[in-house]
């Protein structure tokens, strides 16, 4: 069993706080499993009754008759008999038509407490805040982080890191026992599940732009891009004729399902951010690879994924950072010249600002990571995480050094 501690400690902080409790996720990600065996457990080990647990999981056909919302809610008020607090578990909630109706009457019932999972960010993120008027509390669930991976499969990190960064932390894949097991299930998870889900929820007509542009923005996992590089990039490759503001609504389309995230872009500096270019990444590294079918492996480009979901999901908002400066060139002129910051981190009033480099070996390699952090004239913390298995230092400008195993399995290595 795969205990998934601090999404469980999420929802125990958020107990009988008056709110709805949204999970949410990409599809496959463990949502059911978080609510219905690992949060259901908790409350039945806590000494809540059995009987005083209402759960639904509305996916299955055998509740098809609960997706009606009369039906739903006649069904858990007459499950509400005496005065002790129940708790109301609602499996893909998006299933039922005017689910935003029937949750608010659920609101009213003073011992409920409702929690409910759903794979639609319109519907189950910013559309849910507005329908509660703030009384939507969102707790967010990625595929399993390098360490809960770690933890579970019992290798040394090497042989996990080359296992994860090729097959990702989909949950379902511990079950697999061959790699070619796990490369039809991330390949099916894809195309039958993610692709026809988009789709299906948003009425497009031209799949193969769709799917194209998937594998432009795959194959470019971690580089500046926006809707008019992109559409240049149909014309050249694909000798096809798409709009920019088509490929913006896709791309917006992919972020809403989760399988994508977006990273802007922010002028550290001028302290603002920048509408375009911007930086696109993978939720799960395994279904970028399966996307291509597992051809482009450049480790670098994979590695900054990886760090990237793993900030996000210390709770991090995560932007790509740009440093402008001025410098001579070969002619004695000053040029402007912008310096990129990997990822600039930001939690409150903790801001860092992290490069990530598979190696800084020799001196060339080791300024051009430094160089954009050191240009940076504020006092918040400089992280460079490099593969390499080191042990960490900090070198003469503050900058902190880490390798990645201490990164991966150590969440507060870069604060200290």
């Amino acid at each position: 069993m795969i205990s998934r501690d601090g999404y469980l400690h999420n929802l125990i902080d958020r107990m009988n706080n008056g709110m709805i409790k949204v999970i949410t996720g990409i599809r496959r990600c463990g949502k059911s499993y978080l609510l219905f065996e690992i949060f259901y457990n908790y409350l039945l080990q806590s000494g809540v009754d059995e009987n005083h647990i209402i759960k639904i999981q509305l996916d299955d056909r055998l509740n098809i008759k609960y997706r009606d919302p009369d039906n739903l809610c006649e069904y858990v008020y007459s499950k509400i008999t005496d005065k002790k607090n129940y708790y109301i578990l609602l499996d893909e909630v998006q299933y039922v038509s005017e689910f935003e109706d029937v949750l608010n009457s659920f609101l009213h019932i003073k011992n409920a407490d409702v929690y409910v999972t759903g794979s639609n960010a319109k519907f189950l993120s910013s559309d849910i805040i507005t329908e509660f008027r703030g009384r939507g509390d969102q707790v967010h669930l990625s595929p399993l982080t390098f360490k809960e991976f770690f933890d579970y499969c019992q290798m040394d990190f090497d042989d996990a890191w080359n296992e994860y960064s090729m097959y990702g932390g989909m949950p379902f894949l511990l079950t697999c026992k061959t790699n070619e097991q796990k490369i039809k299930y991330l390949e099916n998870l894809f195309t039958e599940t993610y692709i026809k889900d988009i789709v299906n929820r948003n009425s497009i007509n031209n799949t193969e732009a769709l799917e194209d542009l998937l594998n432009i923005v795959s194959s470019s996992v971690g580089s500046l891009t926006n809707p008019n590089k992109l559409s240049n990039a149909f014309k050249s490759i694909k000798n096809l004729v798409v709009a920019p503001n088509t490929i913006k609504q896709y791309l917006d389309y992919c972020v809403d399902s989760f399988l994508i995230r977006k990273a802007n872009k922010y002028d550290v500096k001028g302290k603002r951010y920048i509408d375009t270019p911007l930086k696109y990444y993978f939720t799960d590294i395994g279904l970028r690879n399966a996307r291509l079918g597992f051809r482009q492996q450049e480790e670098n480009h994979i590695m900054e994924n990886i760090i990237y979901n793993e900030l996000v999901n210390h709770g991090y908002q995560v932007d790509v950072g740009v440093v402008t400066i001025h410098e001579k060139n070969n002619n004695n002129n000053y040029v402007q010249k912008q310096l990129e910051v990997d990822f600039v981190c930001n939690l409150g009033y903790e801001r860092i600002y992290i490069q990530s480099s598979l190696n800084i070996d020799d001196i060339s390699k080791k300024e051009k990571e430094k160089k954009s952090l050191i240009k940076i004239n504020d006092s918040f913390r400089k992280v460079i995480i490099v593969k390499n298995n080191i042990k960490k230092w900090k070198d003469e400008n503050g900058i902190l050094i880490i390798g990645l195993k201490e990164f991966l399995t150590c969440p507060d290595s870069i604060k200290s």
